[in-house]
């Protein structure tokens, strides 16, 4: 039995030692046999390295240690010594050391090594494409391709998949890395990683212990990230970091609410049968605390109760930490101490509260205060205005030097760069540069240039109205300053924050239209007080349909000015308008008025003026005009004509026995003698007749209040609401209401292209056609009112794309009198629908509502496309 363990041993130790041999590239037989039994000391006549053909020889002798001279000992450590060396470097599959030949006390070293193989690419099976970018981010540290793989960088790499997984709820996720060769590259591998995704891990429940105040489901609502199956809205996934941080969240609330020893004293996560994860957390609520005795020391500037007042905080409310924090640094309403005195210059203002006592659930809070000096502005710089000339930008500023600094200012003069519409609202930056030995402060703004001119360019087919197309440009920042010089020219000049815009638009065979209007924001240079002026010119030709002709020219001229009362986001504008509206025998207009018997009667015919004079007075707190996520917008419009029935005969419009006569031979002549006009159709020629006359210059008074509202609920989402209200008065029952300058609602505010360009306010109204609302057959409202509410989510904020969606409810309608004016009365609906703001074309947007107080008729359904082109819709 010994002899054939014997045996054994002896042919496996030479089956390994042929093994070795065969592994080394060069013949046995050549080499000459030494005898080791005594350790001899060699000089090194030659070294030589064979394989590792892209290796520095040099290098491998000297991490060897070997060079040509030097004395070894055979057998002894220096040959181990450099295996060891080499091996150290993880670079080679194979090293071995070969005693070549010995010539006297000379000895022919060889070096064998084989190259282990190097990366060439990686890959992911398993996964779709969209994660392979960022898990590549995640490896680009890790794995080098043209360097050796180590097993610690592969399960490394794996690591980090597996986590980027575990972050998106894959718990059970699975990674398998297999080296493959590859095929065009020697010496090269592929790294293969097979993942394996699995269920995402789903938390069944989470249950809590211990707790007293609040009960299980208002917990889990404090948890953000972690929620269980079924939640609204969102999917359920266990990621462990953001699972610690809703445990913390959990202590925050308890903290919040008065209970600041609270704590999470354990935790039990377990699976079920079917791999949902449950989730037991112990609660020690505590003793819930409360504010007792606030005092104040170091304070000088203000009294200890102004500055309890500001901090509104009475004895007996919840402890609250946060609340304690908001109120003396930074409150979104501007409401804490900080800004009490950073608006007077105290920039090194410091508040420390310390508990001075706690007693039971009461706690004594000192407020330490270190006032500092008063800081004022120095230098005031801008940087980053390549376009916008610098006066433009520095006129809008309230902080300016020599004035004490105030942190309103900055934030006011933020508002006022952001909306001038010239810059990115995301870079826009201000650095408060503070020079303590003068007791100044430079401010240093940053802003970033953006396209503001806008092309409108447009065509379409719109059937019966044949081809329809549009061209118009709008210069945001135009400069009349500029012209001579060339350089400013983009592709007009600019930089002086004037306004410039040219349209036309033409229908190919019945419409056409001109506009054309100029701005100066800061007439005269030193004060906000803008002048517009412009024209308009429109004309509609029926006349080869026998449906008569319309023209209108409008001009107009406008000042504006910043108020200081109430406060100075108040502004007032006024603006004189002449108008012609000329009619002959035109019937598409829908402009009627209505007689003592009831009686629609059209205005066909008459060559109208229409002076008037428009005030505005409003107040805008908004910032950020693309996407307003704050502030508010209210104003009221008034528009007067002269008085001018005051002055004139009860029956001027009346007409003689002899033009009467003259309107019944024309109406006989347009009929011809196969059909006579009836006795009604005389009456109403001979009304119409007088109504050209009676309105050949318009009277009235109009009014309108808008206002609108934007509160950041949360997150990015945005709630806006507004209300629209809009009345038109007569100076006198004599002359009645005047058939134009009518509200009329429905539509989008742009397809009724008739009606859109005359004397009337086109009120979109969402889900409805201008037909669905009765009034509107009747020549438009005197009265309307009109009220929305949107929740907005942006998807892009970049100031080359704004884009962001939203959902609405709206309401709105018109009446024909006050006596039919019943404010609850609404056409209502609901709907969404998407904007986007491209600097170049304006704003662009679809919505669809749903009207849920339309009345079908025909083949029309509840849901309608509105279509935004340019601005927002009335």
């Amino acid at each position: 039995m010994h002899r054939v363990i014997l045996a054994i041993l002896f042919l496996f130790v030479f089956t390994c030692i042929q093994a070795q041999t065969d592994s080394i590239d060069f013949n046995v037989d050549e080499l000459e046999l030494i005898d080791y039994s005594e350790k001899n000391e060699y000089e090194i006549a030659d070294i030589r390295v064979v394989g590792a053909e892209n290796r520095d020889r040099n290098a491998i002798k000297s991490i060897a240690g070997f060079s040509v001279g030097k004395k070894i000992s055979i057998p002894g450590e220096d040959i181990s010594n450099a295996l060891t060396a080499l091996w150290r470097l993880r670079l080679f599959e194979d090293v071995k050391i070969i005693q070549e030949k010995i010539e006297g006390d000379l000895v022919y070293l060889v070096i064998y090594l084989k190259e282990r193989p190097t990366l060439g690419r990686y890959t992911y099976t398993g996964i779709k494409k969209g994660h392979h970018d960022d898990l590549d981010e995640k490896l680009d540290n890790i794995l080098n391709k043209g360097s050796i793989v180590s097993n610690e960088q592969r399960n490394l790499a794996i690591k980090r998949i597996k986590e980027f997984y575990i972050e998106k709820g894959k718990l059970d996720v699975e990674v398998v890395a297999t080296e493959l060769p590859e095929e065009d590259k020697q010496n090269s591998i592929k790294l293969v990683f097979d993942i394996n995704l699995n269920e995402r891990v789903k938390v069944q429940d989470i249950t809590f212990d211990g707790n007293t105040f609040a009960d299980d489901k208002k917990l889990r609502s404090k948890m953000k990230n972690t929620k269980i199956k079924g939640t609204f809205l969102r999917k359920t996934k266990f990621v462990p970091p953001n699972y610690e941080e809703d445990k913390d969240n959990i202590i925050t609330f308890y903290n919040q609410e008065g209970y600041r020893d609270a704590k999470i004293t354990k935790d039990s996560l377990w699976r079920e049968d079917d791999g949902d994860l449950m989730i037991k957390i112990w609660v020690d609520e505590g003793r819930r605390y409360y504010f007792r005795n606030i005092s104040w020391k170091g304070n000088t500037k203000y009294t200890d109760e102004q500055l309890s007042t500001v901090l509104g905080i009475s004895k007996g409310d919840v402890f609250n930490p946060d609340i304690l924090d908001e109120r003396l640094n930074f409150s979104l309403d501007g409401r804490d101490i900080s800004s009490l005195y950073l608006d007077f210059g105290h920039l090194r203002f410091n508040v420390d509260p310390v508990e001075v006592a706690v007693v039971e659930d009461s706690i004594d809070i000192e407020m330490r205060v270190t006032e500092g000096p008063e800081f004022t502005i120095g230098n005031v710089y801008i940087e980053g205005n390549t376009k916008t000339h610098e006066h433009v930008v520095r006129r809008t500023l309230r902080t300016r030097p020599g004035q004490k600094f105030r942190r309103t200012d900055i934030i006011r003069s933020q508002r006022e760069i952001i909306n001038l519409g010239y810059f990115n609202p995301e870079n826009l930056g201000v650095q408060p540069i503070v020079n303590p030995e003068r007791g100044t402060v430079d401010v240093l703004y940053t802003v970033e240039e953006r396209p503001a001119d806008q092309l409108e360019l447009s065509a379409g087919y719109g059937g019966f109205s044949g081809l329809i197309g549009t061209l118009g440009v709008t210069f945001n920042n135009f400069s009349i300053a500029n012209i001579k010089d060339r350089s400013t020219w983009s592709p007009l000049p600019q930089g002086d924050g004037q306004k410039l815009s040219l349209r036309a638009q033409s229908n190919s065979r019945f419409f056409r239209s001109f506009n054309f209007s100029f701005t100066e924001p800061w007439l005269g240079g030193k004060k906000p007080n803008s002048f517009t002026v412009g024209a308009v010119r429109s004309s509609f030709d029926y006349t080869t349909l026998d449906q008569g002709f319309l023209a209108i020219t409008r001009g107009f001229i406008g000042l504006g000015s910043q108020l200081s009362w109430p406060d100075d986001f108040f502004a007032s504008s006024s603006t004189l308008n002449l108008e012609t509206i000329n009619l002959e025998d035109y019937f598409r207009g829908g402009f009627f008025v209505e007689s003592d018997a009831g009686v629609l009667v059209p205005v066909t015919d008459g060559n109208i003026k229409n002076f008037s004079v428009r005030q505005v007075i409003a107040r805008s707190s908004i910032s950020e005009p693309l996407y307003p996520r704050s502030g508010s917008k209210v104003q009221l419009t008034i528009q007067v004509t002269p008085p001018y029935s005051w002055f004139r005969s009860d029956n001027f419009f009346e007409l003689s026995d002899l033009e009467k006569e003259n309107v019944i031979r024309d109406l006989e002549r347009q009929r011809g003698p196969r059909n006579p006009p009836t006795a009604d159709d005389v009456e109403l020629a001979i009304l119409s007749a007088e109504n050209s006359r009676k309105f050949e210059w318009l009277e009235y008074h109009k009014w309108r209040f808008d206002a609108e509202w934007y509160f950041n609920i949360f997150d990015k989402f945005v709630l806006a609401a507004n209300a629209k209200i809009g009345i038109l008065g007569a100076y006198s029952d004599n002359i009645g209401l005047t058939p134009f300058e009518r509200f009329e609602l429905g539509g989008d505010g742009l397809s009724n292209q008739n009606v859109g360009i005359l004397g009337k306010d086109i009120i979109a109204l969402r889900g409805y056609e201008v037909r669905d609302l009765t009034q509107n057959q009747r020549g438009g409202g005197t009265i309307f009112n009109k009220f929305t509410m949107e929740l907005r989510y942006p998807l892009s904020l970049n100031p080359n794309s704004t884009i962001y969606m939203h959902t609405f409810l709206q309401g709105g309608n018109s009446w024909g009198s006050f006596d039919d004016f019943n404010p609850f009365d609404m056409r209502r609906s609901v709907g969404g629908g998407l904007r986007v703001f491209l600097p170049m074309f304006g704003l662009l947007g679809f919505d669809y509502g749903f009207g849920i107080d339309k009345q079908l008729t025909g083949d029309q359904g509840y849901g309608r496309f509105s279509i935004v082109l340019g601005f927002e819709p009335d």
